[in-house]
């Protein structure tokens, strides 16, 4: 999601960003804390007014709650921020690197630079390095911005202000240190059970546990690997086999078992005729069903690829044979109408056909918020006058040339006008033209949406090259509004099987290049002109490929939990080392695990200033005593990142050392340490762990532990509200924010609505039975009263009047479709005088509703009705209101929070297909088809017993 930040006083869009005019230019510490530093931050946290506070303090959680609304003078202050970051200059000459990238070097013999541009030439030891220069007025304290509405402050609950803390946000807070003392406990099974392993392996390779580092015992079985990575063990390696993945030891199963065994495992269960969507259960399965479709469903089986079952395929070499049809590039340019022309300074003028078209992708926007961005307009006006340049320039209705100086000179109303007038045009097309161009569009890209890999099909992703257009970027991006130029088939490298036929390129062009690379997994590559990001076409999400790398994504996040206890152990031992650059990588990964901050990487002076935990920057978090971080940044998307959170007290001190002077405004809080640094630490204990994994772990560990407090009872709806708060759980533990999107009243608005028009038919129900039993009303008259949201007679009358006319749309777009569908067949179409015969109805509901309103009865429909069905009938529009209300205030609820990324990209799958088996809840009310396409592998591997 993208966000904007004009609603931002500009004071704090400063904070937030740190374009303070003062930029720090002097050397960072020494490369080791003194004894001395660390005794005068124990003295100044021991004078504070702490009571209680220990290290066992209840660990913090970042949680956000969408837009804060701000008190400041420059609230009316509509200009927007630089969102690049100014460079900190060293105070001598450089020598440039030889090396690209400075991120293998030691980063304690170089100062690091928030905009990644300039390198330092490395020295033997900043050891004798002095301090810089004092500054003689003391540094002031950095507050954070005043705020009407402070987003979650995690302080257990002593603080007046807990009605704006999400009851969710709360629960989780208080129940965080239960769920890593529950992760701690399983890692130490996990590493007994690895332990009791140890004696089956040969004394020479195996030394006594106590004396060898924890990073030489990741192996259960063999000798370990030199960087003590632990050896994924086969179900051949040992009997106890508790630590392998399910879908190994299903594999395994599937070798030993016989033939028979195969056979009965295509029995439908009775959990596979309650859970939709999954392969055979689609269908209503009887054992007569089964029969007869038997030998269709074993075709239907073969020519699925369960790589899941034989995850020992999975390796480096990802193809064996590739085919595919290259990748489609956008139609041609279209010249616009001659009497459409942009006009400057009033008089139309006549464009080059190159400019004309990026004149015109800004005429499509006009209307656009992207369209009054100062940014946005300036950087387009930027590449449009050097095209136009380029290009010969523009010329008056004479053919005079004419100069392009000024945006404001420009008018592309009339292009804007085109493009409403082609849309109107679309919109106004009938079904069948609707249908005819949709085929139309299907059958020319039809040949790029497979490709053939090992010889059996699967679906092809992106195969569409990206149209030239104008550059939005995420947030305030530096470079929105930049033309983004067509991409050439010159440009365009494509990766085949060896011997497979090279698809043909468009006419009179040639392809970049033919690549045969078996170990990657694009189809085709080019780069952008707007970043140089590199493009890729890949297979579809639910492709054997994709699904692979979604599988080992998840098991790794499953390794994580053996090892998270002794990788706890020692950041938390780390973060009193002397070491300047341990203590801060501790840091960093105790705010990644137990904050759920991403990593971070830096950016350079032409990106969004987005930061994460390694890129923070000494404005971005504010110290509050006794032990609150106050984090004020904008994180992923640009969406602003603005908690208060508790944490241990060694961490808090270790901040406030991290941001003591000469620190100020533009230094990095992490000046020691980058992503990379991390990982390498996160290596030593596992293979392939690094800092984004811990965000994975953690959401599926919650998300399991939240699933098991669901009572196994109550309606489907009622399970699937439960599953949604459990999500909305995990989306707060991750940070997963979302800006609340433009029509987010509107839509809240007309459910509401449809919730009157249901409480409205239940009233009219009542009334039913009172023109059965007129009697009734009496003996309970509140009963028939209309619902408090509609006891108005006004409100009613005008309902009942859109009643009507929905009924009139309803029966002329029937009417019409009928007889689209006659012309189609070249059938007789039918005469107007029977749309008047079927409007007759509009009369009769007229006088109904005349009459109801005159004797507040209604007469029922079926001659059968009684009083008993239609109570019957009323407590089923009961349950339906009921619904729909908690629908309401979930959407309302979640409004700034992004369920969506926790569920698809964060919670393991199987715990979902878990969930659906284990509960009885069809997997269609929580998986799309396009999810259960892409996660086929976990519909299919996990059983209502499946654990994370």
């Amino acid at each position: 999601m993208s966000s904007s930040d004009d609603d931002v006083p500009l004071a704090t869009r400063k904070a937030v960003n740190g374009t303070s005019p003062s930029q720090r230019r002097s050397p960072i510490f020494p490369t080791k804390i003194s004894k001395a530093t660390d005794k005068k931050v124990d003295a100044e946290y021991e004078a504070m007014d702490v009571d209680n506070l220990g290290e066992n303090v209840p660990q913090g959680i970042s949680i956000s709650n969408g837009p804060v609304t701000q008190v400041s003078s420059d609230e009316e202050n509509g200009s927007r921020r630089n969102a690049k970051r100014k460079g900190r200059k060293p105070t001598v000459k450089e020598e440039s690197s030889a090396s690209g990238s400075d991120s293998d070097a030691p980063l304690q013999n170089k100062r690091r630079r928030t905009n990644g541009a300039a390198k330092q030439a490395p020295v033997e030891s900043d050891d004798d390095v002095p301090l810089a220069k004092k500054r003689s007025p003391a540094l002031s304290k950095s507050k954070s911005p005043t705020v009407v509405r402070m987003p979650v402050t995690i302080t257990g609950g002593h603080d007046d202000s807990d009605s704006d803390i999400p009851l969710a946000a709360a629960k989780l807070s208080k129940e965080k240190a239960a769920i890593m003392k529950e992760q701690r406990q399983t890692a130490d099974k996990l590493q007994a059970q690895d332990k009791k392993r140890k004696p089956a392996v040969k004394k020479e390779e195996s030394e006594s546990d106590d004396d060898v580092p924890l990073s030489k015992r990741r192996a259960a079985v063999g000798k370990p690997k030199p960087n003590g990575v632990k050896k994924e063990p086969t179900p051949s390696d040992d009997d106890d086999d508790d630590d392998v993945p399910l879908a190994k030891k299903r594999a395994t199963k599937a070798v030993a078992a016989p033939k028979k065994a195969a056979a009965a495992k295509k029995e439908p269960t009775a959990v596979k005729k309650e859970v939709k969507g999954k392969g055979r259960a689609k269908k209503s399965e009887t054992p007569a069903t089964v029969q007869e479709n038997e030998e269709e469903e074993e075709d239907d089986e073969d020519d699925t690829f369960k790589w899941w079952e034989n995850p020992d395929t999975m390796n480096t070499i990802k193809w064996t044979t590739l085919e595919h049809n290259g990748v489609l590039f956008p139609p041609p340019y279209e010249p616009l109408p001659k009497n459409v022309k942009m006009k400057y300074n009033g008089v139309e003028v006549t464009l080059p056909v190159q400019a004309e078209e990026v004149a015109g992708f800004f005429g499509a926007m006009l209307d656009s918020p992207h369209a009054s961005n100062p940014k946005f307009c300036e950087n387009f006006f930027n590449d449009f006058r050097e095209i136009l340049a380029k290009n010969g320039g523009a010329r008056d209705p004479s053919g005079k040339k004419i100069p392009i100086k000024t945006f404001d000179k420009c008018d592309f109303t009339p292009m804007a006008e085109y493009f409403e007038a082609r849309k109107a045009e679309k919109k106004a097309m009938t079904p069948a033209e609707k249908k005819a161009e949709k085929h139309k569009k299907d059958e020319a890209e039809k040949k790029y949406t497979t490709c053939l890999l090992d010889g059996r099909k699967e679906r092809v992703g992106n195969f569409r090259v990206e149209p030239p257009g104008l550059f939005r970027g995420r947030g305030d991006h530096p470079k929105t509004g930049k033309v983004k130029l067509r991409v050439e088939p010159e440009q365009v490298t494509l990766n085949i099987g060896k011997g497979a036929a090279i698809p043909p390129p468009p006419e009179g062009h040639k392809w970049g290049g033919i690549n045969h690379d078996d170990k990657v997994t694009w189809l085709a590559t080019w780069k952008e002109n707007i970043n140089g990001n590199i493009k890729y076409v890949m297979l579809a999400a639910d492709s054997s490929l994709k699904g692979q790398s979604d599988y080992k994504k998840f098991e790794k996040a499953r390794e994580l939990k053996k090892y998270i206890g002794q990788i706890r152990d020692d950041y938390n031992k780390e973060l009193r080392s002397q070491i300047m650059k341990d203590r801060q990588r501790a840091t960093a990964i105790y705010l990644i695990d137990v904050l759920a901050l991403r990593a971070g990487n830096e950016k350079g002076e032409d990106e969004a200033d987005t930061v994460g935990c390694c890129s923070l920057r000494y404005e971005h978090v504010t110290l509050e005593e006794p032990n609150k971080l106050v984090f004020d940044f904008l994180g992923k998307d640009s969406i602003r990142y603005h908690d208060t959170v508790e944490v241990s007290p060694q961490v808090f001190k270790n901040m406030k050392i991290f941001k003591k002077a000469p620190k100020t405004n533009g230094d990095l809080i992490f000046d020691r340490v980058n992503t990379g640094d991390l990982n390498k630490k996160l290596q030593s204990y596992m293979k392939g762990l690094s800092a984004k994994v811990f965000r994975t772990y953690n959401a599926s560990w919650t998300m399991q532990r939240e699933m098991m407090k669901i009572p196994n009872s109550g309606s489907v709806h009622d399970k699937y509200l439960a599953y949604n708060e459990a999500n909305r759980m995990v989306a707060i533990l991750c940070n997963h924010q979302r800006t609340v999107s433009s029509t987010h009243e509107e839509s809240l608005g007309k459910a509401q609505d449809r919730i009157k028009a249901l409480r409205y038919q239940k009233l009219r129900l009542k009334r039913q039975i009172l023109f059965l039993e007129p009697k009734q009303k009496k003996k309970n008259p509140e009963y028939f009263k209309p619902d408090p949201e509609i006891d108005d007679e006004e409100w009613i009358k005008e309902h009942q009047k859109q009643l009507i006319t929905q009924e009139e749309e309803k029966i002329t777009k029937k009417f019409e479709k009928e007889n689209e569908k006659l012309a189609e067949n070249k059938e007789k179409e039918m005469k107007p005088s029977e749309l008047k015969d079927r409007l007759k109805v509009l009369k009769e509901m007229e006088d109904e509703f005349k009459k109801e309103n005159k004797t507040g009865t209604v007469e029922p429909k079926s001659k059968t009705a009684t009083v008993e069905k239609i109570k019957a009938s009323i407590e089923k529009m009961e349950e339906r209101i009921k619904k729909m209300e908690a629908d309401v205030r979930v959407k309302d609820d979640n409004k700034t929070v992004a369920l969506g990324t926790s569920k698809i990209n964060y919670i393991d799958p199987r715990l979902t297909v878990m969930f659906c088996k284990k509960y009885n809840v069809p997997i269609e009310k929580l998986f799309t088809k396009t999810l259960r396409d892409k996660f086929k592998w976990a519909l299919e591997s996990a059983n209502e017993d499946w654990e994370f």
